[in-house]
């Protein structure tokens, strides 16, 4: 069994491109899903420590317990969580990943957005 991690928003919309998405692209049989409201904003601001150990600590049982083989952290058109315009939420993104890199290293960090029809598309992460 192959598992990666999703790092996704809880919006019902983006639930089941991401997860399509990302079993084609890390391989994986299962997606773990870790769901907040605009996680990339979460991640890259780190204002709230709660919400920050919350999802750390669910990465650490994906990674650590699964063997996740890959992370995605998702944005989305029109997030009520993060109710940024696509180009300040892809710096959140840059943000996220670079932040979750610091914690999970030897695991592939993707970011991606899913647009107004659903679509996912992989983020180049500078």
């Amino acid at each position: 069994m192959e598992f990666c991690t999703a790092i996704n928003c809880m919006s019902g919309q983006t639930q089941l491109p991401v997860l399509y998405f990302l079993r084609e692209r890390f391989k994986a049989t299962y997606v773990d899903m870790i769901t907040e409201p605009g996680p990339d904003l979460i991640l890259a601001k780190q204002t709230s420590l709660t919400l920050v150990q919350s999802i750390l600590s669910r990465v650490d049982i994906s990674v650590r317990g699964h063997g996740s083989r890959g992370i995605g952290v998702v944005a989305h058109h029109e997030c009520s969580g993060n109710p940024a315009g696509k180009t300040e939420q892809m710096v959140h993104l840059q943000g996220a990943v670079r932040f979750l890199k610091m914690h999970y290293a030897d695991v592939e960090i993707i970011a991606l957005w899913v647009d107004e029809n659903g679509r996912v598309t992989e983020v180049k992460v500078e």
